[in-house]
């Protein structure tokens, strides 16, 4: 009576592992992309309701601006303030589910908006555009740059 696998056996059962880890391997990637679109377009719906919020209760000043008024200077950090401390309208500033940043590279009123993404912060926004953007360079499997979103 044997009480051992023989080499061939192991091998085999290595090489059906292997097979199957191949095959579910790019499955698992393809799912984990959806995830981040996923994720990254809810994030920015949450940012973009939250900034209507304050602008109606705020007489359609837009958050991000020191003093609270368009003729302040735009800051990153007051807009987080503004929206996730002052008025609560998110619990937390969202992460960008690409770069895992939740920073924000402001663009002036009249700077003209990126047309490319850097990928060095969470997201970009112009208040006086009210646009608020992804900044990941790439696009989708469908062709839509993460910029776009």
């Amino acid at each position: 009576m044997r009480s051992a696998f023989s080499l061939t056996e192991l091998v085999i059962v290595a090489a059906i592992i292997g097979i199957l880890a191949a095959l579910a391997i790019p499955y698992f990637q393809s799912e984990t992309m959806e995830a981040k679109e996923a994720a990254a377009k809810d994030n920015l719906r949450l940012l973009r309701g939250a900034i209507e919020l304050y602008a109606a209760r705020h007489a359609g000043v837009l958050p991000g601006y020191t003093g609270g008024t368009p003729s302040g200077d735009l800051d990153a950090i007051c807009f987080v303030r503004q929206i996730v401390y002052d008025d609560a309208w998110l619990r937390r500033m969202p992460e960008n589910p690409y770069n895992h940043l939740d920073t924000i590279l402001m663009i002036g009123n009249g700077e003209p908006f990126p047309t490319k993404a850097t990928g060095k912060y969470g997201w970009i926004y112009q208040p006086a555009t009210k646009t608020m953007c992804l900044d990941w360079p790439g696009s989708d499997p469908d062709g839509v740059r993460y910029m776009d979103y």
